[in-house]
């Protein structure tokens, strides 16, 4: 994905701060970072020596576990959520490309009862004085 980005484009997958910068940025706890992590609610990249890299995606994901925590919904719902949104986002991705794919099979075999006839629109008139 990093490949097609212009020089000065920010990738927000890209894991660039160490715990300390993502605690001070999500408002958390650096040991918050780590139950979060060890619970699987965010997973942030590790470099060679297993430190954490948070991700400007990890930072927002941790905001979001931060707040739904705050609403009252305990690690596990928080998890399902979070699992539930990732699949929902995944299938909107995928209905977005079978539309694509549906619209230029279309195009190139319409069906009969689909093909435009290209008459002109029908035009209807008022008249108030009726």
């Amino acid at each position: 994905m990093s490949e097609n980005r212009e020089p000065h484009e920010i990738d927000d997958e890209k894991g660039l701060y160490v715990i300390s910068v993502a605690a001070e940025l999500s408002g958390l706890h650096p040991q918050t970072l780590r139950q979060y992590d060890r619970l699987g609610l965010v997973s942030p990249d590790r470099t060679e020596g297993r430190n954490r890299r948070y991700s400007l995606r990890d930072i927002a994901s941790l905001r979001m576990v931060q707040r739904l925590v705050g609403e009252g919904i305990n690690h596990a719902g928080v998890k399902r959520i979070i699992e539930l949104e990732t699949a929902m986002a995944n299938m909107a991705i995928e209905v977005a490309q079978l539309r694509i794919e549906m619209d230029a099979l279309l195009e190139e075999n319409p069906p009969k009862s689909l093909k435009s006839k290209k008459k002109s629109p029908e035009v209807i008139l008022y008249d108030d004085n009726k």
